[in-house]
């Protein structure tokens, strides 16, 4: 997908310090004092323009949310649709690259995280970067709490296939596995761009919960 040019963005990012953070340097193991209270914190990796982590933090008041994005022309949408919601205060943007993680958040820091319609990568040769490889699986469980859960909603059936067996394989429990998410929508499901687009033309949503094992500490 090739991303329009915004060359107003980075002035407009910098304008909103209190929302979007463009620099995590001297953020980890701080993350709870930048939103002011011990809440849970929840992640999702490749927040797109926003619509779903700006819904959650606003269903959500008691936990905290942070939306990664790597790309300004992207995030500034978020930005922007953040501002329209009245800033809430329980939700930070991070402009930062889903590779950085480890460098981003300590060891437990973090309660969960959410992948939602990530590049499904489908050539073979770049397997690893698909956001549900071992690698990343590794990454996450560095970063979250004990036990912690990756929720992960996809239109692409090979890329969730995929996923149910790279966490499978990881040792990662399967919690919950949905096939066609919307044929028996939850209540509390918040729609992301992507999902209203598929969803609208008939395509299945495929979701999954998944929960780390708790390991043994040699």
């Amino acid at each position: 997908m090739r991303l329009r040019n915004k060359p107003w963005a980075k002035d407009f990012m910098a304008e909103h310090p209190e929302m979007l953070i463009m620099d995590s340097e001297g953020k980890k193991s701080h993350w709870a004092e930048e939103f002011g209270n011990p809440q849970p914190i929840h992640i999702e990796v490749g927040t797109g323009k926003g619509q779903f982590i700006i819904g959650m933090a606003l269903a959500n008041p008691s936990i905290n949310y942070i939306g990664i994005e790597h790309f300004d022309n992207v995030i500034v949408s978020a930005l922007e649709k953040a501002i329209e919601a009245s800033k809430p205060s329980n939700l930070r943007l991070l402009r930062a690259n889903g590779e950085d993680l480890e460098n981003i958040f300590a060891d437990a820091e973090i309660d969960r995280v959410y992948l939602n319609f990530s590049d499904p990568w489908p050539k073979t040769r770049h397997e690893k970067r698909r956001l549900t490889h071992a690698k990343f699986l590794q990454k996450y469980e560095g970063i979250l709490k004990p036990g912690g859960e990756i929720h992960f909603k996809t239109d692409n059936r090979s890329l969730f296939e995929y996923s149910l067996v790279s966490m499978t394989d990881y040792g990662m429990k399967l919690l919950s596995v949905s096939l066609d998410l919307h044929a028996n929508m939850p209540e509390d499901n918040i729609l992301t761009e992507y999902e209203e687009k598929f969803s609208s033309k008939g395509q299945p949503i495929y979701r999954l919960e998944a929960e780390y094992p708790i390991r043994k500490k040699i």
